[in-house]
């Protein structure tokens, strides 16, 4: 059987004794994650090339694993200021390869400290990720990293892992049916708002939002949150399933829309009781920021510069309209996949945001009827995905949800008519960019969004 090995003292190896910094690139890794990290599904600079790859930290945080934070930088090699992103990398080192994880496989080292020694991720290793739960069990620290959980946490042991296959930004392990651990993959300074939020809603009572468990995070290079351990609902079903299957079968889903919008106004209520901080939104500056985000969009996807002036217009609107709700914590990238039902009841996952918009922003206030958008751009993706499309279902999702909306949070996003524009315009403009990027086969479902926007009153 291929074995895990104890690895040899590495150069900038974190220790329990400190830190020492890892050199600018370690060339037992760099050549072989400069090739494998552009084909990530979590990796954010794919349409632009990695010019350098270094080690900002480098743990072992036990024999055969290593934990790493490396830095993609995307400059042009001409004078240009440092750019790229921070990600989060668990590797598992060993003598042989094995066809089990083939999947899993980088490559084989060819120099430096592990030399000759084959590497993999570790996420799909369920030796590895076995013992990850190990350590969220027993809190401590390893090197830099620290492991932490609830006070009144009871993880038990011996607990199956398997890594989930959906389409996503981070990387989850489900061990044993009954916890899910989010390990972030692209990492920003501060604590994580998929930490922080449920932690202050639970303290609420807010049964909507499964409560953090255990996590860790790091304090070097940058303090950061890597990752969070929550209870998991194996009997749930997550939003966009559901809305798919109900037009598959073609099935009503307006009762559950309006339950929704009644579970997402909870949330709001509970958030802005937690986060005591709602100030008036300045139209303006939201306009602006939203205009600039156009600016680069249309930049980025020439499909989108036909209907510009339209789009802005949405965006001035805003900047005039009258006052509507305060602007508080919200989630920030509510969508039907955002959202799971379970023994009838709705819950709201996922409160990273945007993982392309800088922390501080995912972490300030915002409208909630940003979150109101998001919801109904995904309803109106759901009806896209069948043939023929099928409007009236998405209308139909759409009154429910905001009707549901306005029962809990007694005000009605439909009578904020400039504002909901202008946040779904926002909505479908960054839905453009993501598919331009990485799925270009679904273009045309924002697309057809971006049409209906820029009409005056769409």
């Amino acid at each position: 059987m291929t074995k895990t090995v104890d690895l040899p003292r590495l150069p900038g190896r974190s220790t329990a004794a400190g830190l020492d910094r890892p050199p600018a690139s370690l060339a037992s890794l760099g050549g072989m994650l400069r090739d494998w990290l552009p084909r990530q599904r979590w990796f954010a600079g794919k349409d632009r090339p990695v010019t350098e790859l270094s080690v900002l930290s480098l743990t072992e945080l036990f024999p055969g694993c290593l934990h790493l934070l490396v830095h993609a930088d995307h400059s042009d090699g001409g004078g240009s200021s440092p750019s790229g992103d921070c990600y989060q990398l668990l590797l598992s080192v060993r003598e042989q390869r094995t066809p089990r994880l083939e999947r899993a496989y980088i490559g084989r080292a060819e120099e430096g400290p592990l030399a000759g020694l084959a590497v993999y991720d570790a996420l799909h290793d369920p030796d590895a990720a076995r013992m990850l739960l190990e350590r969220l069990r027993m809190p401590g620290t390893a090197g830099p990293l620290h492991f932490e959980a609830a006070p009144d946490a009871r993880i038990p042991g011996g607990l199956a892992p398997r890594l989930l296959d959906a389409e996503q930004s981070n990387s989850s392990l489900v061990y044993g049916d009954s916890y899910i651990l989010k390990v972030f993959r692209r990492i920003q300074p501060g604590i994580n708002p998929d930490l922080e939020v449920p932690g202050a809603l639970a303290a609420q009572g807010c049964a909507r939002v499964p409560a953090p468990v255990a996590w860790f995070r790091t304090t070097e290079p940058i303090p950061a949150t890597l990752g969070v351990l929550q209870p998991f609902l194996p009997d749930a079903a997550d939003g966009w399933t559901l809305a798919l299957r109900a037009l598959a079968q073609g099935d009503d889903f307006a009762t559950e829309a309006h339950e929704l919008g009644r579970a997402t106004a909870e949330v709001h209520l509970a958030l802005a009781a937690a986060f005591p901080s709602a100030v008036r939104d300045e139209h303006g500056r939201t306009a602006e920021a939203m205009s600039v985000r156009l600016a680069a969009a249309a930049h980025a996807v020439p499909a989108l510069r036909p209907f510009v002036p339209g789009l802005r217009g949405a965006f001035d609107a805003l900047a005039t309209c009258a006052a509507g709700p305060l602007a508080q914590r919200v989630h920030g990238d509510l969508h039907l996949g955002q959202v799971l039902r379970a023994d009838r009841e709705w819950f709201v996952i996922d409160f990273e945001g945007e993982p392309s918009r800088p922390l501080a922003e995912r972490r300030g206030n915002q409208s909630p009827v940003r979150d109101v958008a998001g919801m109904l751009r995904s309803f109106d993706y759901a009806a896209r995905q069948r043939r023929p499309w099928r409007p009236e279902w998405a209308s139909r999702c759409r009154e429910a949800y905001c009707a549901g909306y306005a029962a809990r949070a007694g005000w009605d996003p439909r009578k904020k008519h400039a504002l909901l524009r202008a946040h779904e315009t926002d909505r479908a403009v960054y839905e453009v960019v993501y598919e331009a990027r990485h799925r270009p086969a679904w273009l045309p479902v924002p697309m057809a969004a971006i049409e209906r926007l820029a009409r005056w009153g769409g």
